[in-house]
């Protein structure tokens, strides 16, 4: 593959102490820079994941997309060029800015500002979330996924996956058209769903305990109008997540338990619904809107779907079965390899 993970995001903002307030106190992310026209924050050993820019317009943002070395970057690069995408070499005083080796920027056909880089910068120091968190599952995974919406949908899962190395997860082609594509075990670290108005919906964090994500959840029931989504479970990454809405014109997603995908045995898989197994009151009205044709709404999912959740090691303990009938069921519904993904620290 090209691209290794998601290794940054910026966004311009009109307010950065909103924005410091929610990164640090909802979220838990930790402040690293604080200038006058920006700040930084960390989430795991890197020395800045998150940035926040006042110079910045508002709908402005930036995805930093890692790969492996110089030479890497320089396919890339060439890659790039050869499909006839304007290629810019950063300079290396923005570089330095972004903590990285080098970097060079492009933009996908939506418009949407990417930037390639090598050499990520590690922190001195342990990360220390803002508030009592157990950290988040980044690391090698990247920082996360974002999910944008697409003006054409065969044009941009073209580029993505022909010239960046993306690969499919899944897919759906009816009501919506919309894939999920993966660079690592992370089941997405970038979704694309057709839209009349293209940007980004949202951008996930995926943390190590159930109890950080149920706790930010009441934090953020105590914020006038900052839920957007409900708490549910994804069908396809089996995520257990809500959405906040942020300072700026989208939606963080918070979530836990996202399942793993074999890089070099998967196959995309269709799937015939994105509603989820349970909860997320709220998702489909805010891709399509209050008022979205009935036709829009995804079909639920059968009656009883369910599947195992996806734990890291030493992040669970083992109940004993009490229940002879249980025992006897578990086998065929809960230990299909193809479901059982078995999650492995990330940093």
């Amino acid at each position: 593959m090209t691209v290794q993970a998601l290794g940054y995001i910026g966004i311009g903002a009109s307010s950065l102490d909103d924005w410091s307030d929610f990164a640090t106190s909802q979220l838990g992310l930790q402040p690293v820079d604080t200038t006058a026209s920006c700040r930084t924050f960390r989430m795991d050993d890197r020395r800045q994941r998150l940035i926040v820019d006042k110079e910045g317009s508002g709908a402005e943002r930036y995805f930093g997309w890692e790969v492996a070395d110089a030479a890497a970057l320089d396919t890339l690069a060439a890659k790039l060029e050869a499909a006839r995408v304007v290629v810019r070499q950063e300079p290396s005083a923005l570089a330095d800015q972004r903590f990285v080796r080098d970097l060079i920027s492009f933009r996908d056909p939506d418009g949407n500002r990417l930037e390639a880089f090598h050499g990520p910068l590690l922190a001195d120091e342990p990360f220390q979330p803002a508030r009592a968190i157990s950290g988040f599952r980044a690391g090698a995974l990247g920082m996360g996924h974002a999910v944008l919406m697409v003006a054409d949908f065969d044009i941009a899962l073209a580029f993505y996956q022909d010239l960046l190395g993306f690969r499919i997860s899944d897919f759906i082609r009816n009501p919506v058209k919309a894939a999920f594509l993966h660079v690592n075990p992370r089941h997405h670290s970038v979704a694309l769903f057709q839209h009349p108005r293209p940007g980004m919906h949202h951008f996930m964090m995926e943390l190590y305990s159930l109890d950080d994500v149920g706790q930010g959840y009441d934090r953020a029931l105590g914020v006038d109008n900052r839920v957007a989504v409900t708490l549910g479970r994804h069908p396809n990454d089996y995520m257990t997540s809500f959405y906040m809405r942020t300072p700026s014109n989208f939606l963080i997603e918070y979530g836990w338990g996202a399942r793993e995908i074999d890089v070099p045995a998967h196959q995309p898989e269709e799937m015939n619904t994105i509603a989820s197994f349970w909860g997320h009151d709220g998702l489909m009205r805010s891709v399509a809107g209050d008022h979205a044709p009935p036709g829009h709404m995804p079909p639920p999912p059968p009656e009883g779907r369910r599947a195992p959740v996806q734990v890291v090691e030493g992040n669970y303990r083992k109940l004993s079965g009490v229940c002879p009938w249980w025992d006897a069921t578990i086998v065929p519904q809960f230990e299909n390899p193809k479901n059982n993904t078995h999650l492995k620290a990330a940093c």
